[in-house]
């Protein structure tokens, strides 16, 4: 007798390659558009699931877990940041939890170069200039930004993207700092030719450019913060394409209108889709709708990761990429 397909809830539209093979191998309730779940239909779907596919527009709560039915097994996020679930009471309930490490690496390092570029050539302002219709033609002071090569960039977090973003910085000349929970190995470090600061404000203090690539957890909430902001240099920039907790976006957006930072570039904030507007208003900040990780490639190979998280769990196996807390 053929066993029964697993019952799988996906919370948001995926590509439709994988929405299609998803469906050749489970049992899935597909989103009809793409609107986020409500808490409700959220707890709905973890009553009566063998496995929910969330996405980072989902908060997992302890609370909702709890209200997670005895087929709940496994929670198969489409995403590599996990800090909307709650990985510990999950594991309590006997629920693994997996996400999709590695394919958003390539990806969200280019949209980081392509921040740092925006900020330091003011590119947004010259976008502005021409969809108003203002430019007056070419003059030599208009917009005059920074040469990157020669910058010191700092990155904060040098794991899978933080090296990635390394390697791309010094192919356009910029010398590479870095600071990490564990020091890399030391040839890894000389590939990369990055130099580590076991302090932090030390290395914020003397770098032209920061760039956030450490994870949220409760040790990176607001790691900077008001005080730490005030470290930098005047004419540095900040971009961040990791987690926008990382960041006291309040105590940012006073340094950029004060002019105390020459500018900065996010792709994700502190509180979501609801951000400063004060933030908004500055021309010296380059602000993306959280599109580091949206490409084609990436999406579908995150949608064959969470699969294969699934059909290795289907077949008695630990997911290849299960999320223990010990992790966090």
């Amino acid at each position: 007798m053929s066993k029964q397909p697993l019952s799988v809830v996906v919370t948001r539209r995926l590509p439709e390659v994988v929405e299609k093979r998803l469906t050749e191998l489970f049992n899935v309730t597909l989103r009809d558009d793409d609107t986020p779940m409500t808490r409700s239909e959220l707890g709905e779907a973890m009553k009566t699931a063998d496995i929910l596919v969330p996405t980072v527009t989902d908060e997992i709560d302890a609370a909702l877990i709890g209200q997670a039915g005895d087929r709940l097994k496994l929670i198969a996020n489409y995403g590599a940041g996990v800090d909307h679930i709650d990985v510990m009471t999950a594991r309590q309930r006997g629920i693994l939890v997996s996400n999709t490490p590695g394919v958003l690496t390539e990806d969200t390092a280019d949209m980081t170069m392509a921040l740092i570029l925006a900020v330091t050539r003011r590119m947004s302002e010259g976008m502005a200039q021409m969809q108003s219709g203002d430019w007056q033609g070419w003059a030599p002071t208009a917009l005059l930004g920074g040469r990157v090569s020669g910058r010191r960039l700092g990155i904060l977090g040098m794991g899978r993207i933080g090296q990635a973003v390394a390697r791309r910085a010094a192919a356009f000349g910029m010398q590479v700092h870095y600071h990490n929970r564990r020091r890399l190995r030391p040839e890894i470090e000389e590939s990369l030719g990055a130099t580590y600061w076991e302090s932090l404000d030390q290395m914020v203090a003397r770098m032209d450019v920061m760039s956030i690539n450490c994870p949220h957890t409760p040790s990176t909430f607001h790691l900077m913060n008001a005080r730490r902001l005030k470290l930098m240099k005047p004419d540095a920039v900040i971009v961040n394409t990791s987690r926008g907790e990382v960041i006291d976006e309040n105590a940012l957006t006073r340094m950029l209108r004060a002019g105390e930072l020459q500018g900065a570039g996010l792709d994700v904030y502190e509180h979501g889709t609801a951000i400063n507007p004060r933030l908004r208003e500055l021309t010296n900040v380059v602000l993306l709708p959280h599109m580091g990780s949206a490409t084609l490639e990436g999406r579908v190979e995150m949608g064959e990761k969470v699969i294969i998280n699934i059909k290795t769990f289907e077949d008695g196996h630990r997911p290849p990429d299960q999320v223990v807390p010990s992790m966090l």
